[in-house]
């Protein structure tokens, strides 16, 4: 899922006014108003790089003079090291630095979980996919930050793909009303969730070609992917975690979604460092 300035630059506008607001007194009380200054951007722990884009577009938007050098490219798997270089105004450095690393930081810790969770299945046939759990506002950040780690996106809204939660179906009438009723009226592809064998049967009575397999144990998730045997794709979902996903991914389920990509995210420890020329 690549970038489009279009999904950062309100965004960005927003980060900038919540944070410069009337004015950066502290850099305007210190520094001369033409003072030009070198920064480096460093890693200080393991992971993956991702948010260069954006972080640019915030020293542009404060002084579009400004030079941003990528050091390291995105979706690299590194332990530490220097980022980035940004030359300019050292006014403009100064009040676009946290700015610039709190989506810099953020973007890059949600594609290193990306990563962790990705090799954490690596060798089984399961992928991982990120949810909706996403920062409001930030999605398309978050999932082309997931991307970027080596894990797989799933639906980007409710307007792309259908999934058939129990509440749907509830309200439809049961799984296979649900089912009729969204290939009658939508092409889009359709996913619907089940807990048991019973609701796994329906599904695929009803023409279902994917099904969530909602909150089951690892033995449960094993005996669904024999009792369906390839009629239709697996996704397991349901509080998976670096420590319980490789056993679910052994079962032979085709994805695993994991909301903690994303909504758990730690920031990457990133820091900047600004020097007079």
């Amino acid at each position: 899922m690549g970038l489009k300035r279009d999904d950062y630059a309100q965004l960005v506008a927003l980060a900038i006014a919540e944070d410069v607001g009337s004015g950066d007194v502290t850099t305007n009380l210190t520094v001369e108003l033409v003072q030009p200054a070198h920064a480096a951007i460093r890693q200080k722990a393991p992971g993956v790089i991702f948010g260069h884009d954006v972080a640019e577009y915030v020293f542009h938007e404060i002084d579009p003079t400004t030079e941003y050098a990528r050091v390291v490219d995105e979706g690299v798997w590194r332990e530490d090291g220097e980022v980035a270089t940004i030359s300019g105004q050292a006014a403009a450095l100064l009040t676009g630095e946290r700015t610039a690393l709190n989506f810099l930081m953020h973007l890059s810790g949600v594609a290193t979980a990306a990563a962790r969770a990705a090799q954490a299945v690596a060798g089984t046939t399961a992928q991982i996919l990120d949810t909706r759990k996403t920062t409001p506002g930030m999605r398309a950040l978050e999932k082309a930050a997931v991307a970027a780690g080596g894990a797989t996106n799933h639906r980007a809204g409710l307007y792309d793909a259908i999934l058939i939660k129990e509440n749907h179906s509830a309200a439809a009438g049961g799984i296979a009303a649900a089912i009729e009723r969204c290939r009658d009226g939508s092409d889009l592809s359709l996913e619907v969730e089940v807990r048991n064998s019973d609701e796994i049967d329906q599904a695929l009575a009803a023409g279902a070609d994917h099904l969530l397999l909602d909150n089951m144990s690892d033995d449960e998730l094993q005996a669904a992917v024999a009792r369906v045997d390839g009629r239709a794709k697996l996704e397991a979902s349901g509080g998976y975690t670096l420590e319980n996903v490789r056993s679910a991914a052994e079962t032979g389920v085709d994805f695993i979604s994991m909301g903690s990509i994303t909504h758990g995210a730690q920031a990457l420890d990133l820091s900047m460092i600004v020097e007079q020329r």
